[in-house]
C-alpha cells in the first residue's frame, strides 16, 4: 500500500489556501503532499490515519500535519450509507513552511518554526484552546490580504505553545530529530536511528554521550519525558508499521527486521504502544486498499 502524493493548489496571489469543507465525508484517499495542513474538524465522526497512527476522531479535534506526511480521516461507515444525511464539515488550511519567507528566521518566531519542525510527526491539539483557536480561523473569512496573514500567524502562534497537544505518528516512522537541539543527545539520536535494527544497549548510548550508564538514563528522561528503553521501542514499532503498511514482509519477518529478537516480545512491544496487535493493525491499514 503507498500513499498517493495529491496537489494543493495554492493561487498565485496567495501565499495560504483556506477552505470550509462540507462534504457528505471526508476524502477517501491515503494521501500526501509537501504543503503543510491544519484541519479543525467541526463536525464528523470516524477514524484518522497519520503516518502509523491510528486513533478515533470527533468534532473539536485539532491537527497540524507536517510536509508529506500521509494521513486519512476515514469516516465511520453509517456516513456511506444511501439514506445517510450525515455531513463531514471541517476547516482546512494549506501552506508550506516558507510561506512567510525569512520572517520566520526572526528569533520573534522561533516558537513557530519550532511548531512545523514538531508537525513532521503529525500533532493533535485538545482542550479549551481549541474553541479560540476555531474562533480565530473563523473570522479569517471576512479578511484579506495582509489582515489574513497576520491572523494566520497568531492561530500559528497559539498552536506554538499549546499546552495540550501529542505526536501522532511515531519517531520510527519519520525520522524526526531535527527538532532535538541538545548537542549531547544528538550523537545519540543518530546512533539509534543508524542501529536500531541491532542491539542497542544502555552502557553503549551512555558511552555516546560520555556518561555513566545510570547518569545517561536520568538525563535522557529528563529531557525526553520517557526512559531510553521506551523511545528505542517507539523507533522500533514505528519502523515495523511502516513495513506492515507496504506489505514488504510478514509479521514475523517485520519483527526481526525491526530489532527485536522473538515474536512474543516483539507483539508485546507493539500492542503497548499501539494499542492493537501487529495482525489487528495491518487489518487496519487494509481499510485504505480501496482506491
Amino acid at each position: 500500500m503507498k500513499a498517493e502524493l495529491i496537489s494543493r493548489t495554492i493561487h498565485q496571489n496567495n501565499s495560504f489556501s483556506l477552505e470550509h469543507h462540507v462534504y457528505p465525508s471526508f476524502l477517501k484517499k491515503w494521501h500526501y503532499h509537501p504543503e503543510l495542513e491544519l484541519v479543525i474538524v467541526k463536525e464528523s465522526t470516524g477514524t484518522r490515519f497519520v503516518g502509523d497512527s491510528i486513533e478515533k476522531f470527533s468534532p473539536g479535534e485539532i491537527v497540524l500535519l507536517g510536509r508529506n506526511l500521509p494521513h486519512l480521516w476515514l469516516n465511520d461507515k453509517n456516513y456511506f450509507e444511501e439514506d445517510s444525511d450525515l455531513q463531514a464539515q471541517a476547516y482546512v488550511i494549506h501552506f508550506s513552511e516558507n510561506f512567510a519567507g525569512s520572517l520566520f528566521n526572526i528569533p520573534e518566531l522561533s516558537n513557530i518554526k519550532n511548531l512545523f519542525e514538531r508537525s513532521r510527526r503529525g500533532i493533535k491539539f485538545e482542550g479549551m484552546t481549541n474553541r479560540i483557536i476555531a474562533q480565530k480561523v473563523e473570522r479569517m473569512f471576512e479578511m484579506e490580504g495582509f489582515d489574513k496573514v497576520m491572523q494566520l500567524l497568531k492561530v500559528l502562534n497559539v498552536l506554538s505553545t499549546h499546552h495540550q497537544s501529542k505526536p501522532l505518528s511515531s519517531a520510527g516512522f519519520v525520522d524526526s530529530f531535527k527538532s532535538k537541539q541538545n548537542s549531547k543527545l544528538i550523537v545519540v539520536y543518530e546512533y539509534i536511528m543508524n542501529n536500531f535494527k541491532q542491539e542497542v544497549s544502555l552502557d553503549m548510548v551512555a558511552e555516546l554521550a560520555n556518561m555513566n550508564p545510570s547518569a545517561f538514563s536520568r538525563y535522557f528522561k529528563s529531557i525526553n519525558k520517557k526512559t531510553f528503553t521506551q523511545f528505542l521501542n517507539e523507533v522500533r514499532i514505528g519502523y515495523a508499521c511502516k513495513l506492515l503498511q507496504e506489505h514488504r514482509y510478514n509479521i514475523a519477518e517485520v519483527c526481526f527486521e525491526s530489532g527485536y529478537n522473538n515474536i512474543s516480545n516483539f507483539n508485546r512491544q507493539f500492542k503497548a504502544l499501539k494499542n492493537m496487535s501487529p495482525s489487528a493493525y495491518v487489518k487496519m491499514y487494509a481499510q485504505l486498499e480501496y482506491n
